[in-house]
C-alpha cells in the first residue's frame, strides 16, 4: 500500500470527503439518468449503484480495511468489479472511473497503483466505446485525460508531503540543536565562572592566610611569653582551619565528572560503562605523557566523546568503538572511532554542530572522516594551555 502520505490532516481528511461525496453524486447521477431515460436495464442499473454503494461505504467505514494491504486490496477488487457490472449495464457509470484513479493511487503500492489506473482507464474506454457502437478518438481521450491528471496530482501530493516531511524533520533537529548550544555555552559559562572563582580563591584567600599562618608560626617562636605565645598558636591554628576550609571550596568548585578521575579515567571508565549497558564493544587508548589541563578543555573533551559514542550506539549500528586520548607537544586530541554503517558528513544533521561549537569556543577544531558503509571518525583538537592550579597540589600545600 502507498503509505507516503498516511497522516490524517484536516486537508486530507477534505480530500477524502470531497472523493465521496464526488462517488456518490457520480452513482446518483447514473442512477437517475437511468430511470429518468426509461433505460431497458434501469432497476439493474439501481440495483448495480446501490450495491456498489454500499461496498463503498462500508470500506469507508473500515479503518483496518485502509491500513491493511491485503484487505484494502480484497475491498478495492470488490469496488472495481461492481463498477464493471455497472458499467456494461449504463454508459454513464464510465465518470466513476475518475474517482477509481485517485483510490488506487492511495490504496495500491507505488508500482500497481498506475497499472490498475491504465487497466481501469482501458475498460472505461472500451466499455464506452461498446455502449457507442463505434471507436473514436475522442472516446479514449476523457478516461486518458483523467488517468493522466490523477497520477499527475497524487504523485505531485505525494512528492510536496515528502519535502514537507523532510523540512518538518530539519526543523525538529536545528531546534534541538539551538537547545543544545544554548546548553552547552550555558555549561561553558559555569565552569568559566568555577574557574574564575577558584583562580581568585587561590590566589587571594588562601595564599593570604597560608601567609597569615606563616607569619604567626614565626611569632610564636620568637616571643619568650607564653601566655602570648598561646594566643598567636590559638590565631595561627584558626588561620589554619579557615585555610583547609578554603582549599575544600576549591575542591567543591571542580565539575562532579573529573572531580575524582583524570581526563584519561573519565574517559576509560566511559568505555567501560558504554559496553555494559549496550552491545558495543567500546575500547580506550591512552599516547603521550598525559598533561594537566584546564577545566574547560577536560570537560569539552568529555562531552565530546560523550556524544561521539552516544551517535554511534543510537545510529551507527556498530560492533566496536575505539576512543583515543593523545597528548602532543602544544595540542591534545580525542579521537572516536568505529565499525559502523557509516553517514555522509555533507548530508549529516546537526549534531554535530554542538561538538563543533563546544570545540571552537576553545579555540581548537573537529574534524569528522566517514563515508556510508565504512565507519566514521570524529577527532576533537584543543591547544595545550595553561591549567588553573591543579587542586590537589594546591590541597597539599
Amino acid at each position: 500500500m502507498n503509505t507516503t502520505a498516511t497522516t490524517a490532516t484536516p486537508g486530507v481528511r477534505a480530500l477524502a470527503w470531497c472523493l465521496h461525496l464526488l462517488v456518490a453524486g457520480l452513482l446518483a447521477l447514473t442512477a437517475g439518468r437511468a430511470v429518468a431515460a426509461a433505460a431497458p436495464h434501469a432497476a439493474g442499473v439501481v440495483a448495480a449503484a446501490a450495491l456498489l454503494a454500499l461496498v463503498y461505504a462500508a470500506g469507508g467505514l473500515l479503518p483496518r480495511a485502509r491500513a491493511a494491504h491485503r484487505a484494502a486490496a480484497w475491498w478495492l477488487a470488490a469496488v472495481g468489479a461492481l463498477w464493471v457490472l455497472l458499467l456494461v449495464l449504463s454508459a454513464d457509470a464510465v465518470w466513476l472511473a475518475f474517482p477509481l484513479y485517485f483510490l488506487q493511487l492511495h490504496l495500491l503500492p507505488r508500482r500497481a497503483g498506475p497499472a490498475a489506473v491504465a487497466a481501469t482507464a482501458l475498460a472505461a474506454i472500451l466499455a464506452f466505446a461498446a455502449h457507442r457502437g463505434s471507436f473514436a478518438l475522442a472516446t479514449a481521450v476523457g478516461p486518458a485525460l483523467g488517468a493522466a491528471v490523477a497520477v499527475a496530482v497524487v504523485w505531485g501530493y505525494e512528492a510536496l508531503y515528502r519535502e514537507s516531511e523532510q523540512r518538518r524533520r530539519l526543523i525538529e533537529e536545528l531546534t534541538a540543536t539551538r537547545a543544545d548550544l544554548a546548553a552547552a555555552q550555558h555549561t561553558a559559562g559555569v565552569l568559566a565562572e568555577r574557574e574564575r572563582l577558584a583562580r581568585e580563591i587561590h590566589d587571594t584567600l588562601a595564599q593570604g592566610l597560608s601567609s597569615i599562618q606563616l607569619l604567626l608560626r614565626a611569632a610564636e617562636r620568637a616571643l619568650p611569653d607564653g601566655t602570648a605565645a598561646g594566643y598567636v598558636e590559638q590565631a595561627r591554628r584558626a588561620a589554619v582551619d579557615n585555610l583547609a576550609e578554603a582549599r575544600r571550596f576549591v575542591v567543591a568548585l571542580t565539575p562532579p565528572a573529573l572531580q575524582d578521575a583524570t581526563l584519561a579515567g573519565a574517559l576509560q571508565r566511559l568505555c567501560a560503562t558504554t559496553s555494559t549497558r549496550h552491545r558495543l564493544a567500546a575500547r580506550f587508548h591512552l599516547t603521550g605523557d598525559p598533561l594537566p589541563l584546564p577545566t574547560a578543555h577536560e570537560v569539552a573533551l568529555l562531552r565530546i566523546a560523550q556524544s561521539a559514542l552516544a551517535n554511534t550506539v543510537r545510529h551507527a549500528h556498530a560492533n566496536t568503538a575505539e576512543v583515543a586520548l593523545g597528548y602532543l607537544d602544544d595540542q591534545v586530541t580525542v579521537r572516536v572511532t568505529d565499525d559502523g554503517v557509516g553517514f555522509d558528513p555533507d548530508t549529516a544533521g546537526f549534531g554535530l554542530a554542538a561538538m563543533r561549537a563546544r570545540v571552537h569556543a576553545l579555540g581548537g577544531t573537529l574534524d569528522v572522516a566517514s563515508t556510508p558503509g565504512q565507519g566514521a571518525t570524529v577527532t576533537a583538537r584543543l591547544p595545550v594551555t595553561t591549567p588553573v592550579p591543579a587542586v590537589e597540589s594546591e590541597v597539599n600545600r
